[in-house]
Formats: structure tokens, sequence, C-alpha cells
């Protein structure tokens, strides 16, 4: 197989699952194939992040494991840090937490507060404090109250936190607090070459090193699609995205905000009742793939050589590491074998696995 190339990652399960076993295989697939880590996204269905990091870290040895992410608000701090703790030690410290806002929809049908920039950095100083063995009295804050907090006072332990952004203000923010930061899929490369320096930027800001901040590209990767993968892998995400992020992203792709405000109109966009990539039909598919440009789907499409060089066109825009989107790793294994001749070794030579190190 060769060096592990640190610098790629997959997502376990990615899209919507039924089977979650279906994790044990992907995560040795993505391990024996030379991919440097498995990122979980977590769905309150199947897809509990915390069940499925245990099993990632129980059936693999090198590759490195991330929450992709999970909203702090969600458990109660001490539940966190506990299982993060847990994790790290099952994996021997291949383990990476991931925190992230969440779709605010979905947060307030669960009756919890939204996660704001002050409250994940409240948790994550939490985090940080129970994993180095504190006792914490009183803590009133951003993330919460809680009159006591300890797990072990013997703990000395290393976990690298890892924030998901969309927006330049979040970016920035997360380059001074976070260990490493995981941005969206479908952002072109000048957008993503300024995603890289706005965090970068934040770093400088909080007097952090910024060549310590891991940056993550995510890349939506479709080789050799049929018709129905595009619709599905690609359309279908994207409208998704568009429905919950939409605004975001064309701000971020400095995109021409008319076409969003089409898609929101459409009759079929609005007949589906729920997420399009979920439950919209081939034929809602096509329709909407015509209200969606070309250069509105910034992925890696085509021949495994024709998406290996569109990986290395993320190191190119900054990023120090890519999440090779929507594919498992049996799907991605032709894109790596392009792909590693093409990589530059000497650029992530000394990495570790751990995605957030």
């Amino acid at each position: 197989m060769g060096d592990r190339m640190v610098e790629l990652a997959c997502y376990g399960l990615a899209g919507h699952v039924d089977d979650p076993r279906a994790l044990l295989d992907e995560t040795r697939e993505a391990e024996a194939i030379g991919l440097g880590s498995v990122f979980i996204s977590e769905r309150f269905n199947v897809k509990e992040v915390s069940s499925l990091s245990g099993a990632a870290a129980a059936v693999s040895d090198e590759v490195g494991i991330a929450t992709g992410v999970t909203n702090h608000p969600t458990r109660h701090p001490i539940v966190t840090a506990a299982w993060a703790t847990t994790v790290h030690r099952l994996s021997g410290g291949r383990f990476a937490l991931g925190i992230g806002r969440g779709i605010a929809p979905l947060i307030d049908a669960l009756g919890v507060p939204r996660s704001t920039m002050a409250s994940m950095a409240d948790a994550i100083g939490l985090y940080r404090r129970l994993w180095k063995g504190e006792t914490i009295l009183g803590h009133s804050g951003p993330a919460g109250t809680f009159p006591f907090l300890r797990l072990d006072p013997d703990f000395d332990e290393d976990i690298p936190v890892l924030v998901a952004a969309i927006g330049a203000k979040t970016m920035r923010w997360a380059g001074g607090i976070a260990d490493g930061v995981i941005l969206h899929t479908f952002f072109t490369d000048d957008a993503l070459a300024r995603c890289v320096k706005e965090i970068r930027a934040g770093a400088e800001d909080a007097g952090r090193d910024p060549d310590r901040v891991r940056v993550w590209a995510v890349l939506a990767t479709v080789c050799d699609p049929t018709e129905e993968d595009r619709l599905r892998r690609l359309v279908g995400r994207m409208a998704t995205y568009m429905q919950v992020y939409g605004d975001t992203l064309v701000a971020i792709n400095d995109w021409d905000p008319a076409v969003l405000e089409r898609f929101r109109a459409d009759e079929v966009v609005r007949s589906v009742p729920g997420a399009i990539d979920a439950v919209a039909t081939l034929d809602q598919l096509e329709h909407i793939a015509g209200l969606i440009p070309g250069e509105w789907l910034p992925a890696a499409v085509g021949t495994a050589d024709e998406c290996a060089a569109r990986v290395v066109d993320q190191f190119r825009a900054g990023a120090d590491g890519a999440i090779l989107h929507g594919a498992t790793p049996a799907q991605l294994a032709p894109v790596l074998a392009a792909y590693r001749p093409l990589r530059d070794a000497a650029r992530f030579s000394g990495r570790v696995a751990n995605p957030g190190r």
C-alpha cells in the first residue's frame, strides 16, 4: 500500500443509511487503501456518533477517527468529555472531537439551545479542562450552568478539537480556538483559498501558530458516475444544502443570489417533503438539476485521473487535508491509486493520522 495518505479522509456512512454496521467494513477498507482518517457524520437515527466512533476505533489500528460533526448542546459536557476520552484511549490516540452549530430548525425542534461561537468556545474550554483532570465548580457560561464537573483528577489527555465552519466570521474565530477546521462541500477553489486565509488570520490574531491549525476541505467525489450517481450524489446533495445553507454558500462562493431565489420558488423544489437528497425521486432530481448551474457543483467528477487532479487542486488552494465526500472507501480506491503518483509526499511528511494534529 505504501505510506498512509494522512491528508486524505472520507466520511463514514455518508448520507442517508439504514444499516450502521456498514461503517465497520468502510473503516477497514479506508485503512486498507491508505486513507488517513474517517470522519463520522451524525444524524439522529442510526448514526449516533459516539457509538459509531467507538465501533470505528475497535475495528481499526492506524486510521484516524473524527466526529464530523456533533452539536455540543445535545449532550451534557461530562457525557461528551467522557466518551471522547473513551474513544481517544480505545483508539490509541487517533481520535479528534469535531463540533459544529448544526441545523437551527432541528436544534429548535429538540428543545435544546442553539450553538453560538460563544457557547462552542465555552464548551471546548470545559472539555479541555476536564481532559486535564480539573474539577470545575459553579460554572455558569454560554454553554450552560453546571454546579459540579469532573471526570478523573488523574487525567492528562490531549484530544484535538475540530470545528465545522461555513461563514467567514466563524472561520476566523475557529482559527483562534480549534486544532482543526472542517469546511463545507461545494466551495470553489477561489472560495477555499479565501477561507484558508481567514482561518490562518484568526490563528494569528489569537497569537497562535497558523500552520498548526489543520484546515480540511470537503470535496464531493464521484468517480465514473452513472447518471443516477450524478443526480443523487451531486445534484441531490447540493440541492439539500441549498435548502439549508443556500444564502451562506452563495455568499462564500460569490454566486448570483437570483439563482437561489429561483430554486426556492420552484414548485418541484417546494413539493419535496424533506431533505432532497433523502426523499426526492429521480424525476424530481432531473428537474432540479436544471435549476443548478454547473459552476455551482465544484466537485471531483469523472475518471479516476480527473478526480485525483481535483484533489490536488484542494492543496494548491491551501488546504491541509481533503475529505472526499459522498463516496465509500471502495468507490474511492481508484481515485487514491491515481492520486498517489501526484502526491507531494514531502509536504505531508511527519504528520500522524489523527485528523486534528
